[in-house]
C-alpha cells in the first residue's frame, strides 16, 4: 500500500526544541496530553486570541529570514534536484507569531480558519536567551544540524537532532512565515523564534524517515508547475520556481510580454512577434496593418503609405471572376515585393475564397504555362504568389486584408513549414494547389482588383475567353 493511501502510518516528526523543560511547561504539556491533544493532530485546537500588543517582524527582517532560507536551501550537499524556492506568506507569519506568543509551546494554530493553505504545516521552534542571537543566526543554527544528517540513509546521527534542518531543506515546502516574541521561562528572559512552513515536511513511513529532497543536478527534477530555475548571484545552486517567463521569449524595444497569451504588446513604432521590427508607417489614404507593418490602401491610392494617386492601367483584366479582376504578372518578385507592386496598381495579392475561383485560376495558369507568355525570365519557379501568409501571433493563415482563411486548397502534405515558409504560392507541380514557401523566393504573382477598383479603368482589347464565366 502506498504512503498516500496509508495515511494513519504517516506521522509528522515535530521539529520542536525547547531547551531545558520548566515545571510549568511540563504541567502544560501533561494537561494537553490528558485532554487528548498531540503535536501530530491534523486539526489542532484554536489558539487563544492574540495579544493586541504583539508586533510582527519588520519587512527588512522578514526579507533577511527568507533570503537566508533560500540561500541555505541552495547550498545543501549533496545538491538537490527538486528544491523549491520559498516565498514569504503573511498568513503563515501570523500563525508563527501567535505560536511564538505562547513561548514556543507545542500548541499549534488551527488552520481551518486560514483559507488557501495546506493543513499540513511544518514548524521550527527555538528558545534562546534574550538578545543572544538574531533570527538569521538561529536559522543558521538549524541548518548546521545538517552536519549530523546522512542523506543517503535519510537518517540523523545517533543522539543528534536534525529535525530543524530537514524541515528547513524540505524540497516541497514553498511558503514561509516566521515570528519572534520575548517571554519568560523560570523567571529567565527568553526569546521564542518560530517559523511555519507550508506544505510541511518531516514525514516518516513505517518508522522510516522520508528524505527531505531528491539528490541530483540542481533544478533537474522541477515539476511543470515550478519549471523555472532561480539562481541568485550569491547562491551555489538553483531552486525550482514558478517560471517568471514560461513563454521562453522576450520582447525587444520596450515591448511588454503577456505571459498568458505569450504575445508581445509593442510600443508605438514597432511591430513583429518580438517587437523587433521598427514600424513608423503612416497610412495617408488607407488602413494600417500592424502585423505586417504595412498599409491597405483606399480605392485610388497606392504606394507604401497610400499617399500616391493610382493611375489605373488602361486595359482589361486577364480574368474576371464573379465581378473581380485578376491580373497575372509577367515578372517575378519576392512575396512582399509582389504585394507592394499589386498595391501600387490599386489592388491586392489574389485572395482565393472559393473552389470556383481556385479552379478557374488553376486552369488559366496551366494554359498560360504552355503559351509561354513571360516577358521577364528572371524567376526561380513556375509558381505564383497569392495574398496568404502565416501569422505567428494568431497561429493561423490570414489574407493580406487581415481576414481569416476559410477556404483552403493546400496540396497533399502541405503546409509543412519546410524552410520556415510563411508565405503561400500556387505550386505548378501540384496542379496549382497551395504550398507554404519562404517569402524571399522569387515567384510570379497574381493581383486582384475588386469591381470598385477596375470600374474606373477604360476598357481595352485584352480579355481571355474564360475570364467571364456564367454566374451560377
Amino acid at each position: 500500500m502506498s504512503a498516500a493511501r496509508d495515511r494513519p502510518m504517516i506521522q509528522p516528526e515535530p521539529s520542536l526544541w525547547l531547551g531545558s523543560q520548566s515545571r510549568r511547561l511540563g504541567l502544560l504539556l501533561l494537561l494537553l496530553s490528558l485532554l487528548g491533544i498531540t503535536r501530530t493532530e491534523v486539526q489542532p485546537p484554536q489558539l487563544p486570541k492574540q495579544d493586541p500588543t504583539l508586533q510582527a517582524l519588520s519587512r527588512k527582517e522578514s526579507f533577511l529570514i527568507l533570503t537566508a532560507h533560500n540561500r541555505l536551501r541552495s547550498q545543501v550537499h549533496p545538491p538537490a534536484a527538486n528544491m523549491q524556492r520559498m516565498d514569504w506568506s503573511e498568513s503563515l507569519a501570523q500563525l508563527a507569531q501567535a505560536r511564538a506568543a505562547l513561548c514556543g509551546t507545542s500548541v499549534t494554530p488551527n488552520l481551518a480558519s486560514t483559507p488557501g493553505h495546506n493543513p499540513h504545516v511544518g514548524w521550527n521552534v527555538q528558545l534562546m536567551p534574550m538578545g543572544s542571537a538574531s533570527f538569521v543566526e538561529v536559522v543558521n543554527l538549524w541548518f548546521a544540524e545538517g552536519l549530523q544528517y546522512r542523506h543517503g540513509d535519510a537518517e540523523c546521527a545517533h543522539n543528534a537532532t536534525c529535525a530543524h534542518y530537514t524541515q528547513l531543506v524540505w524540497a516541497t515546502s514553498s511558503q514561509l512565515g516566521c515570528g519572534r516574541q520575548p517571554c519568560f521561562v523560570d523567571q529567565e528572559a527568553m526569546e521564542a523564534f518560530v517559523c511555519a512552513y507550508s506544505p510541511g515536511g518531516n514525514w516518516d513511513i513505517n518508522g522510516k524517515t522520508v528524505a527531505p529532497y531528491k539528490k541530483g543536478t540542481w533544478c533537474s527534477l522541477c515539476t511543470a508547475r515550478v519549471s523555472g530555475c532561480f539562481k541568485a548571484w550569491d547562491h551555489a545552486g538553483g531552486l525550482c520556481e514558478v517560471p517568471r517567463n514560461p513563454c521562453r521569449m522576450s520582447c525587444q524595444n520596450l515591448g511588454h510580454l503577456n505571459i498568458t497569451t505569450c504575445r508581445c504588446h509593442c510600443p508605438p513604432g514597432y511591430t513583429g512577434r518580438y517587437c523587433q521590427v521598427r514600424c513608423s508607417v503612416q497610412c495617408v489614404h488607407g488602413q494600417f496593418r500592424k502585423e505586417e507593418c504595412s498599409c491597405i490602401c483606399d480605392v485610388g491610392y497606392g504606394g507604401a503609405q497610400c499617399a500616391t494617386k493610382v493611375h489605373f492601367p488602361f486595359h482589361t483584366c486577364d480574368l474576371r471572376i464573379d465581378g473581380d479582376c485578376f491580373m497575372v504578372s509577367p515578372e517575378a518578385d519576392t512575396y512582399y515585393g509582389a504585394k507592394t507592386k499589386c498595391q501600387g496598381k490599386g489592388g491586392v495579392l489574389a485572395q482565393i475564397e472559393s473552389q470556383k475561383v481556385q479552379d478557374i485560376l488553376a486552369f488559366y495558369l496551366g494554359r498560360l504555362e504552355t503559351t509561354n507568355e513571360v516577358t521577364d525570365s528572371d524567376f526561380e519557379t513556375k509558381n505564383f504568389w497569392i495574398g496568404l501568409t502565416y501569422k505567428a501571433a494568431k497561429d493561423s493563415f490570414r489574407w493580406t486584408t487581415g481576414e481569416h482563411q476559410s477556404f483552403t486548397s493546400f496540396a497533399f502534405r502541405q503546409p509543412d513549414n519546410q524552410g520556415f515558409g510563411n508565405c503561400v504560392e500556387m505550386q505548378a507541380s501540384a496542379a496549382f494547389n497551395w504550398n507554404d514557401q519562404r517569402c524571399k523566393t522569387r515567384n510570379r504573382y497574381i493581383c486582384q482588383f475588386a469591381q470598385k477598383h477596375y470600374s474606373r479603368w477604360e476598357p481595352g482589347p485584352r480579355a481571355w475567353p474564360i475570364s467571364s464565366p456564367a454566374s451560377p
